[in-house]
């Protein structure tokens, strides 16, 4: 996958066959803009609050899809999940995940 990727998502492909074999959504943005909508069924964990949530998410036991407004924020909260070992993707925007799940 190329940087551009990382950073903004990976391919519908991908992250389909995530969604497919039953991969948690967590929407990395804050509380109000997941309030202002969000994918049904998707979890919020802010990223600035990551850290301190990933006893949470290895205890989910599944793999994960992150997602946030643009891209971006899902995208170092793949990167940092990684490096806990967690098997997760970057979906990217929130409704590109969404628009998948509909």
């Amino acid at each position: 996958m190329g940087i551009l990727s990382n950073l903004f998502g990976g391919g519908s492909a991908n992250l389909q066959e995530y969604l497919e074999n039953g991969a948690v959504i967590i929407d990395v943005r804050t509380p109000g803009e997941y309030q202002g909508g969000h994918v049904d069924g998707s979890k919020n964990f802010p990223l600035q609050t990551l850290g301190a949530s990933l006893s949470k998410i290895k205890n989910m036991n599944k793999p994960i899809v992150l997602c946030c407004a643009s891209g971006m924020r899902s995208g170092q909260a793949t990167s940092m999940l990684k490096s806990e070992g967690i098997d997760c993707i970057n979906g990217g925007s929130w409704l590109k995940v969404n628009g998948l799940v509909s």
